[in-house]
């Protein structure tokens, strides 16, 4: 009964956790957090030291005793004690205490184990939610672009996130076909990483490899072409070292991973329902996500399926954005959660 009374006082809470990003969407409130999944610990105490963006800023310039780590990876939790601290940090901040008790709905990779899914659901209650659900980041990602998901008709969703490209047909409340692969933007930049040293003979870090990607990456030939001065250490000399790269070698440098994310798009196409597949050309598919923002992908995509791609307005936000409206409507959605679809 006390539980009850406490969630008269809370506001329930949905969360994308994402390999690249994070964020947190409040009831009444939306959108509260929006930050890289990161968070930085010291080694010797187990002690957090920063999260979100002031533990990305401390990624490959801190002492050997601290690590800023990332909590998953390829949409998988590479660090079950790290996730469960970062949730209830993440709760914290949202104002989630023994007097609030929240109900709270995490997004979660299509792809996700057992294990995984039973690992947040427990961290999400030790953190101190009154009950915690799972939704596939596709299916919420279809629910924030506002797609007739209980309708008869076909619902396609692409969403590239740091470490997976989850491609989804919906219909009927459900997933009829999906493709997951263990690839995305991160694998861009270490793409980009390896041909940096390899052809220039520089090493640079993660983030430089993200911001030239930012800069003069595409997946097709486009109009804003251009080069870009990169500065990193000098494998030989060890050095400091500047060198000019074009967009073109960038291109070519990511092709086999953009490739990659498109195979998983066209193998989808091919195991979706032949009834299904006809709404696909006259409604087109939507494009989400973080790596979503290539420049050239939703062309590239569309070019090698033949079917139209829709650009979401809010590719970054498309998931969270799907957790709040379920969020918002609880009770009524909870039929579409993993738990209720099993």
């Amino acid at each position: 009964m006390f539980d009850n009374l406490l969630g008269l006082f809370s506001s329930d809470i949905g969360i994308d956790l994402g390999t690249a990003n994070t964020l947190v969407y409040m009831q009444g409130r939306g959108i509260v957090i929006n930050e890289p999944s990161v968070i930085a610990v010291n080694r010797k105490t187990g002690e957090v030291l920063a999260t979100g963006q002031e533990a990305w800023g401390m990624i490959g310039r801190t002492p050997g005793y601290i690590v800023a780590v990332r909590p998953l990876r390829g949409g998988a939790i590479t660090d079950f004690e790290i996730t469960e601290k970062m949730i209830r940090l993440l709760l914290q901040r949202a104002g989630v205490s023994r007097f609030s008790r929240p109900k709270v709905l995490i997004c979660v990779p299509s792809a996700i184990t057992e294990v995984e899914r039973r690992a947040v659901t427990d961290a999400t209650r030790r953190a101190g939610a009154a009950d915690a659900q799972l939704l596939e980041q596709p299916m919420a990602a279809a629910i924030g672009a506002d797609l007739p998901i209980n309708e008869p008709v076909g619902n396609m969703v692409i969403d590239i996130g740091g470490g997976t490209t989850e491609t989804a047909v919906i219909s009927l409340g459900g997933i009829v076909a999906l493709e997951a692969v263990r690839v995305g933007s991160f694998d861009i930049d270490a793409a980009i990483q390896s041909h940096v040293r390899r052809e220039h003979g520089l090493a640079i870090g993660e983030r430089t490899a993200e911001e030239i990607k930012i800069s003069i990456g595409s997946a097709m030939a486009t109009a804003e072409d251009r080069d870009a001065e990169v500065r990193g250490r000098d494998l030989v000399s060890g050095l400091p070292k500047t060198v000019i790269l074009t967009a073109q070698e960038i291109r070519d440098a990511i092709e086999d991973v953009v490739a990659q994310m498109v195979a998983s798009v066209v193998r989808c196409l091919a195991v979706a329902p032949p009834e299904l597949s006809q709404d696909f050309l006259t409604r087109g598919m939507y494009l989400v996500g973080g790596g979503a923002l290539l420049r050239g992908l939703a062309q590239r995509i569309e070019r090698d399926t033949r079917v139209p791609v829709n650009m979401s307005d809010q590719p970054l936000e498309a998931v969270v954005l799907g957790a709040g409206h379920c969020v918002e409507n609880f009770s009524a959605l909870r039929g579409m959660f993993m738990e209720g679809r099993r």
